[in-house]
């Protein structure tokens, strides 16, 4: 590859380990996730060209999936009754967090409808900016309200889980973690069945196919015990720098407008999701720093990272972000089909 190519990637690892090194030293919570992903951000607002590889981008998302699936154990399922419930509330979340955004974008900031109901979309980004990219629709105010919104939650989740004393020094799994070989023979099959589910269009596919090989396996007793962490935090050092290459490339005159409606749009999902989220908790008897990462709008690669981070229970977690996104799947062309016609 030239270096045109190579630089904008070496730049953006740079500075995602830096960011990652002193939120560590600081002691910042989920510092692997927070610190590259403001460090990166603020390297693309400076006018640095970023970029993560497809390849390790893929490579964590594949990586994320095994790591949630550790956490689906016999005892984990048992607990499991009041989940629907749960659902339910998620997806009432999703559709009033959709349409209460969608009000502001329209009434207040003034954005043509189509492009409202693009950035209001609470989730689903890559998604969404395929839809605004096929669409007449303002492809970089969508880009930028929905990335002020996934980096946004980011840093903010951990760090009211940390504040509030919700996050538990308890891991989800036996403390032994898998070993090489049989993290490979969990990988290999966990790729084809990803890359399989990305033919097929299914949200997050590589995440996905991850999830269930892991799961079933940790299920039926083949293997046990959580990711490594030599693993686990490249990892998480990747996807925090990814959310910061969001911004890359953006002047800092196009982001005034776009960045008021962003933060707007963010406070009211933030707010919406945390009463929904205390609100299952109290109901259900979910732990509260589960039910706030699991409702919260963010990347569901990102928050199911937070998840094995934070030591929530990374299945109820991942299994309503998975929710949330098949359902956004579906809703969002019926809504913007109706949309374009009026």
């Amino acid at each position: 590859m030239s270096p045109q190519i190579i630089l904008p990637y070496i730049y953006t690892l740079l500075l995602g380990s830096a960011g990652a090194f002193v939120a560590s030293y600081l002691g910042l919570p989920a510092p692997y996730l927070v610190g590259p992903s403001a460090c990166v951000t603020l390297g693309g607002l400076l006018g640095l060209r970023l970029a993560v590889p497809v390849l390790l981008r893929n490579a964590a998302f594949l990586s994320v999936g095994l790591s949630m699936g550790s956490g689906v154990t016999p005892e984990v399922l048992q607990a499991a009754a009041a989940w629907p419930a749960s659902f339910a509330m998620v997806l009432v979340t999703t559709v009033l967090l959709l349409f209460v955004a969608y009000r502001i974008l329209r009434n207040v900031f003034h954005y043509d409808g189509v492009t409202a109901m693009l950035a209001a979309c609470p989730g689903h980004l890559s998604y969404v900016l395929s839809l605004a990219a096929g669409m007449k629709s303002d492809l970089p105010s969508v880009g930028i309200i929905q990335s002020v919104r996934v980096l946004a939650l980011t840093l903010l989740v951990p760090l009211i889980v940390e504040v509030n004393g919700l996050a538990t020094s308890e891991t989800l799994g036996l403390p032994t973690a898998v070993g090489p070989l049989p993290l490979l023979l969990m990988a290999l099959p966990a790729a084809i069945l990803g890359f399989g589910l990305l033919r097929l269009r299914v949200p997050a596919a590589l995440l996905v196919g991850g999830m269930l090989v892991s799961s079933f396996a940790h299920l039926g007793g083949l293997v046990s015990g959580p990711i490594p962490q030599w693993l686990q935090i490249p990892v998480y050092v990747v996807l925090g720098s990814m959310i910061g290459t969001r911004f890359s490339g953006v002047a800092l005159a196009d982001l005034r407008r776009a960045l008021v409606a962003g933060i707007a749009v963010t406070v009211l999902a933030g707010s919406v999701s945390a009463s929904m989220a205390l609100l299952v908790s109290t109901a259900l008897d979910v732990p509260l720093a589960a039910a706030l990462i699991a409702f919260a709008p963010g990347g569901l690669e990102t928050m199911a990272a937070m998840a094995v981070i934070m030591h929530a229970d990374p299945a109820y977690v991942g299994t309503h972000h998975i929710l949330r996104l098949v359902f956004l799947s579906v809703l969002m062309p019926l809504v913007l089909a109706r949309r374009s016609r009026s």
